[in-house]
């Protein structure tokens, strides 16, 4: 499915909520056990493994805001080669499930990611990756799924005007379920399955290969 000169080499960050981390503080390797765990297998797979460094600084429940308050750290001083991003489900399930907390709404969500992609193409030559979050319940007319309608739309207009490389998540996500709503991508509506981490790191190797020819 891959050929070597399609993925791209170096220093690869992914940065998110739980469904990047999977589990990484209990893994001897921190990459933890799902999709940013998958990519690296592929790349062994495929003889390109001594030619990436994969980081994985996924974070259970973070948000933005999160995000924001460990930036430097974890993005700015490691000057990655490639940086992906994977943030918005806790910035929408929040409102579900802690409505009183002081919430991200969309404008603020925008705002804050614009700040952090423009901090890191000042000061880093990372290419960076934007990818959409996934879904909120495989019901795509649950109110989660609309209530992150307008966060996805913003991750696309910031991938078109940072020229960086979007990674359509959301939507193979939606197409997968409306054509094979008998298999799960998801445990609990949210984190993922086995078979979610192989389609998430499927689709992320696929557009970053293009990416790269």
């Amino acid at each position: 499915m891959f050929t070597h000169k399609q993925l791209p080499a170096g220093k690869i960050v992914f940065i998110g909520d739980s469904i990047t981390a999977s589990g990484r503080q209990k893994d001897r390797d921190e990459l933890g056990f799902g999709y940013v765990r998958t990519i690296r297998d592929i790349y062994i797979s495929e003889g390109k493994g001594a030619e990436v460094r994969i980081l994985n600084r996924g974070v259970n429940g973070d948000r933005i805001t999160d995000l924001a308050d460990r930036w430097m750290k974890d993005v700015m001083e490691e000057k990655p080669d490639y940086l992906s991003i994977s943030i918005g489900i806790n910035d929408v399930w929040r409102q579900l499930d802690q409505p009183e907390e002081k919430q991200v709404t969309p404008n603020e969500f925008r705002e804050i990611y614009k700040t952090l992609l423009a901090e890191t193409t000042a000061g880093t030559n990372a290419r960076i990756i934007l990818m959409e979050p996934t879904v909120i319940e495989e019901d795509l007319h649950s109110e989660g799924n609309s209530r992150l309608i307008p966060y996805v739309h913003i991750i696309r207009e910031l991938a078109e005007q940072y020229d960086a490389l979007l990674i359509p998540v959301h939507q193979v996500f939606r197409e997968f379920i409306e054509q094979f709503s008998e298999y799960k991508l998801t445990t609990d509506g949210v984190h993922m399955t086995s078979s979610g981490n192989m389609l998430l790191a499927k689709t992320w190797l696929e557009a970053a290969g293009r990416a790269s020819q």
